[in-house]
């Protein structure tokens, strides 16, 4: 098992928008082999930002690496500008492989 996490710093005054963004864009995750689940946390505020993750399970770092090649990737980010505005700098990208599951 793969978890694929990206951290995100977002203006406390604009995570509904934030969070709104991702209730209602597609993802496109379920068409792609591999995939398992897919959640978005929202975190303790620090430093003037409040935290999120996006937090993405798959079968291997192969399924993972095999959609950040594809269509679908592609389609789901091209949906990005709607949470740019929201953030304080780039999201930061963690993955983890599984060790007890």
């Amino acid at each position: 098992m793969y978890i694929a996490m990206n951290h995100f710093r977002v203006d406390p005054s604009k995570t509904a928008e934030f969070e709104e963004a991702w209730r209602t864009r597609e993802s496109f995750l379920a068409e792609v082999p591999g995939f398992r689940s897919f959640a978005l946390l929202r975190g303790a505020e620090e430093e003037g930002a409040r935290l999120y993750a996006s937090h993405t399970v798959w079968q291997d770092e192969a399924s993972f690496r095999a959609w950040t090649e594809s269509e679908a990737f592609r389609k789901a980010h091209a949906q990005g500008g709607k949470t740019a505005k929201s953030l304080l700098g780039p999201p930061r990208f963690v993955g983890w492989q599984a060790v007890l599951y």
